[in-house]
């Protein structure tokens, strides 16, 4: 049997990392692909391909593909991890930013995803991994472009899995809840860029407060918790369709189903408060 290749999407830092690691520690031959070279040199260190990707432009992912297909044949696991969190209010944002964040976050690990399909349809097996986040299925104050791409890759991920079905393919969605990565960070700042000032300032403050909280980066969980949780579906038989992990995630999503709608309305923004 050949050695099974994955490529893992956003694999210098967190997540993407975290999982990078754990598949090359289950035996796949795996290609880390980012655009910040300045991190490659771990992945090297433990035996992972780094790739020059940037998922903003289809010439550097027809080229990763390109280079993976002719070194291993195949392509048996690609996991859309690359993305970031951009917050502010949707009256705020430019449409520029918004539309880099969908760029990143959905065209990016759709387009791949159109590359890399071919060569699984040709081997009849295969597993697309979407990481989505608890945050496509619940929402919280100035954070909708990016609750959109998350709401966008589910769906997406919905029909994809129906369509490809027929050729053997597996698509999973992983549901992170609250994880210890440079993420928060990231979306407080480029809050506080977009509506620290204005009608929205105040709203501003508390979810950047909310964002950046001590105590729940204390709560959250380690990135490897995810890469746990995507090891066991690329190596089941038959893979769940979903799987919610991480701090947060399955009690939020539950309550998001049970509750009306402005009923979990005053508990987001309740918990947002409380943050401060």
């Amino acid at each position: 049997m050949p050695v099974k290749t994955a490529l893992v999407t956003g694999a210098t830092s967190g997540i993407g990392e975290a999982t990078a690691l754990k598949l090359r520690q289950l035996g796949y031959t795996v290609y880390g692909a980012a655009c910040r070279t300045g991190r490659f040199q771990k992945l090297a260190d433990h035996g992972i391909h780094p790739v020059v990707m940037d998922v903003t432009d289809d010439d550097s992912m027809q080229a990763g593909v390109d280079r993976i297909i002719a070194e291993t044949g195949r392509v048996d696991v690609l996991a859309n991890i690359a993305g970031y969190g951009s917050y502010g209010a949707l009256e705020d944002v430019p449409l520029d930013e918004a539309r880099h964040q969908f760029e990143v976050n959905v065209f990016g690990a759709l387009r791949l995803t159109q590359l890399v399909l071919p060569h699984m349809r040709t081997q009849h097996s295969g597993t697309v991994v979407n990481v989505t986040s608890m945050g496509g299925k619940i929402y919280t104050p100035l954070g909708g472009w990016y609750h959109g791409t998350k709401f966008a890759l589910e769906a997406l991920s919905d029909c994809l899995r129906l369509e490809t079905k027929p050729f053997g393919i597996n698509v999973v969605v992983i549901e992170p809840g609250g994880i210890a990565t440079e993420w928060g960070s990231i979306a407080a700042d480029k809050l506080e860029k977009s509506s620290s000032n204005g009608a929205y300032a105040d709203q501003a403050a508390a979810v950047a407060s909310s964002l950046r909280s001590e105590a729940n980066a204390n709560r959250n969980s380690p990135p490897a918790v995810i890469a746990d949780s995507i090891g066991k579906a690329v190596t089941a038989r038959r893979p769940k369709t979903r799987y919610a992990t991480g701090f947060g995630a399955r009690p939020l999503i539950a309550l998001r189903r049970i509750l009306p709608d402005r009923t979990f309305d005053t508990v987001i923004s309740r918990a947002v408060s409380m943050s401060r």
